[in-house]
């Protein structure tokens, strides 16, 4: 297979592409205007890179017909390239990159209460925690990823909900700001990676170590690879999960301590509670 031919989108996607073109010329004017650094640049374009390759070419066709390489994919879409896309951090550049007057709707949209309300709501660590790791366990069990991997209404939210999920948690991780604003404190930005990678090594363990074909539904679609057995499939499935996943996670929890170290070496703003204690004492 040539490489034009693997580059080729197996299911066009209009919703992806318009939100892949919209991303990435928003990123391109923004930086014309602040100058980001070579380094959150270049991984940017590699984030977005690889979420377009494990969204909307030819690899989507191996990933709906050989479980390693549907692990893969997610492993791509749910760690490796929202890490690297939020390593980047373009939401300042992005920012810069709308028009004026988008820009000025866009600051009274936050302000507004029920904005602010339903970013309280699903901003919470906590959710965003569960999400993250419901992302992965809730499509992994072998009912549901039976009828995923068969309706593709249900097979598009499950890469969406990965790519979404994943984007959301490296936002929260990597956070340059104190806390507050920050929703999470930059001790629990480096403890959060640790913990969220555990139950993955679990589920990963379980899966490359089970003797029984979990997901039955590689065979009856027909596997891409048809000389690898399906208990080396799934195994090697589950190995992806185990330790490639536990690797990323702990390359973001030392991504988080190296922020928590610039933090710890700025001075801190006072907070209101401070200066209202200054003033009635002084």
């Amino acid at each position: 297979m040539t490489l034009l031919k693997l580059l080729m989108p197996w299911e066009p996607s209009f919703v992806f592409v318009t939100v892949f073109l919209l991303t990435a010329a928003l990123f391109v004017r923004g930086t014309r205007r602040l100058q980001p650094s070579i380094g959150r640049q270049v991984a940017f374009w590699i984030g977005m890179t690889l979420f377009y390759v494990s969204l909307h070419t030819r690899v989507d066709y191996y990933a709906e017909h050989q479980f390693a390489v549907h692990r893969l994919q997610h492993l791509v879409l749910h760690h490796l390239a929202p890490l690297l896309v939020r390593a980047a951090y373009p939401g300042s550049v992005m920012r810069a990159g709308l028009p004026l007057h988008a820009r000025m709707k866009l600051r009274r949209l936050q302000r507004h209460r029920s904005c602010r309300v339903l970013g309280s709501v699903l901003l919470r660590p906590s959710i965003i925690t569960i999400a993250f790791l419901a992302s992965i366990v809730v499509w992994l069990v072998p009912s549901v990823q039976f009828i995923a991997m068969l309706d593709w209404r249900l097979y598009f939210a499950m890469n969406w909900s990965v790519a979404v999920t994943g984007l959301m948690y490296w936002w929260m991780v990597l956070d340059h700001r104190q806390n507050p604003p920050a929703y999470l404190s930059p001790g629990m930005r480096v403890m959060s990676p640790v913990i969220t990678m555990t139950p993955q090594i679990l589920l990963g363990a379980m899966i490359a170590f089970s003797s029984r074909d979990l997901y039955p539904i590689f065979t009856i679609c027909g596997r891409a690879f048809t000389d690898v057995s399906a208990e080396l499939d799934q195994s090697l499935g589950g190995l992806i999960m185990w330790i490639p996943a536990a690797i990323l996670e702990a390359v973001g929890a030392l991504l988080a301590l190296r922020r928590m170290m610039h933090l710890s070496e700025r001075p801190r703003a006072p907070r209101l509670t401070d200066i209202r204690h200054t003033a009635i004492t002084s």
